[in-house]
């Protein structure tokens, strides 16, 4: 190979153009060589996608610690700026939680052995009231009866016809089919944040970001009476469990909590409160009375989770366990369990009787918004930011089926829960006796609501769509269905809220 001599000339700007005369190959072995820049982009990059993905998945689950004097010196110790202007203490948290799962991807060691890390790790416990020890008494004598009962009817629907089972399915989904817009209303001046129907399906509450909770008359739609005592936006509401079909309008009926911090107890003939539960430091994001209807549990923005007794307006419990804001709470139907679900995408089950976390439900992506246990008592039912509802099974420990449910958030899941039951006629082939088969719809189907602007429904079988309905222009932010079987409630952030029915039914 012969190459020309490049220009005497050493200081000209312009260089001449190199020409090859004769076989390169002795060049092409050399770049076979080495490894390419453009080609080792290529190869890298599928890799550092993966990597990214590997550690904001770690980032979900490391835990750091919630005081702000110990996220400075764990940031010192990593040798990081202990604050950046304009930082706050939950970004100052995030940033760390960030370094520790590059840490983590590098096999850099965490520093496990910091004093801030083990303090936060530690199992530790304090010494409960005298009150605690007789709620967990109660609620263990008030569960374990039910349990029972339930578990002897659910062996008993096991021995009716599979057939009929799978028929009496069709007929409920047939009529959910059926479901239309029944009425709508204009619910606040601003967006409403949950809804939910008295016990006996004649009332309808909701909340709103005015800070005030309404009552309005199913399925006229009536407003009925504004309870006030919120200064901020209210964001959970909650029926007693005997409001309405056993306990008195002038007692306990209802809670509700918000963005004050506060919790209210109300009763339906009074605008003001009965009384006040104050403990709290940060937004009270949901409340939920225990089955039993002797205890009240509240979800905050403060990082825990409250148990309160209603009739005394103590507080019982202060339980901690989520590394984010608490947004969620639920009780099992036999009371013996609680479940919370926080913005750090990870739901736990608590043990009511012993207060022990004996569950942890990980496998959403993003913040869990919405949860609900299921009445046959061993499912749970998670609704995320991530799009999708987890059905969770207790017994197995882990998620056993993933909706894709939504284009956008999801905001509430909720199951049917009620008394109605369907029946059909059995012939039996070989004595010809007739029988009415019976199955309670308790269970049945579960509907989903999300910012997409639909609520649909789905079997709880099989996780089918059963029926979509556009139900809102934009977010709808929460859904309930009523325990006779006959109404779907939503609300919206266009301040409306919506009644839903099959035309085949009177109401």
């Amino acid at each position: 190979m012969a190459t020309p001599p490049p220009s005497n000339s050493e200081g000209s700007s312009t260089q001449p153009k190199r020409i090859h005369f004769g076989s390169l190959e002795h060049v092409e072995k050399e770049n076979r060589n080495k490894k390419p820049a453009k080609d080792v982009g290529k190869e890298n990059f599928v890799d550092l996608e993966n990597i990214e993905f590997e550690r904001t998945k770690r980032a979900k689950t490391i835990t750091v610690p919630t005081d702000d004097g110990k996220v400075r010196a764990r940031l010192q110790e990593l040798k990081q700026p202990q604050c950046l202007f304009g930082e706050g203490p939950r970004d100052r948290r995030d940033r760390l939680r960030h370094l520790l799962s590059l840490a983590e991807g590098l096999d850099i060691p965490a520093h496990e052995s910091s004093s801030s890390d083990s303090e936060v790790e530690e199992e530790f416990f304090t010494i409960g009231s005298q009150a605690l020890l007789e709620c967990r008494r109660n609620i263990g004598e008030y569960s374990l009866p039910r349990a029972h009962e339930r578990l002897k009817q659910q062996t008993l629907d096991l021995e009716k016809p599979i057939a009929h089972g799978k028929a009496l399915r069709q007929d409920l989904f047939k009529y959910l089919k059926t479901y239309g817009n029944y009425s709508s209303q204009v619910g606040d001046d601003r967006p409403l944040t949950q809804c939910r129907f008295s016990p006996d399906s004649k009332l309808l509450a909701t909340g709103s970001w005015s800070g005030s909770v309404k009552l309005w008359s199913v399925p006229s739609c009536k407003h009925e009476i504004t309870l006030r005592g919120h200064t901020d936006r209210v964001s959970g509401v909650a029926f007693h469990p005997e409001a309405t079909v056993g306990q008195s309008a002038s007692a306990l009926n209802m809670a509700s909590g918000g963005a004050d911090n506060m919790i209210y107890l109300w009763s339906l003939e009074s605008d003001t409160p009965l009384a006040s539960l104050v403990g709290h430091v940060g937004r009270v994001s949901r409340v939920a009375f225990h089955p039993s209807g002797r205890y009240l549990g509240s979800a905050s923005f403060d990082t825990s989770w409250r148990l309160w007794d209603v009739e005394t307006t103590e507080e019982l419990l202060l339980q901690e366990g989520h590394s984010r804001e608490v947004f969620n709470i639920g009780f099992q139907p036999d009371g013996s369990l609680a479940a919370t679900g926080g913005l750090d995408g990870i739901g736990r089950v608590w043990d009511l009787r012993n207060g022990r976390s004996i569950i942890e439900l990980r496998g959403h992506v993003k913040e869990i918004l919405g949860l609900d246990f299921s009445p046959n008592g061993h499912e749970i039912a998670t609704s995320s930011e991530d799009n999708t509802v987890r059905i969770w099974d207790m017994r197995t420990l882990r998620s056993v089926y993933t909706i894709p449910a939504h284009r956008n958030i999801v905001s509430e899941v909720r199951y049917y829960r009620g008394p109605v039951e369907i029946s059909r006629q059995h012939v039996d082939l070989e004595t010809k006796a007739q029988s009415n088969i019976v199955i309670p719809v308790n269970g049945l189907y579960l509907a989903t609501s999300s910012y997409d602007g639909f609520v649909k429904m789905w079997s709880a079988d099989d996780y089918r769509l059963v029926h979509a309905l556009p139900a809102h222009e934009g977010r709808v932010m929460t859904l309930d269905i009523s325990s006779d079987n006959k109404m779907l409630a939503t609300g919206g952030y266009d301040r409306t809220f919506k009644l839903w029915a099959s035309d085949e039914v009177a109401l």
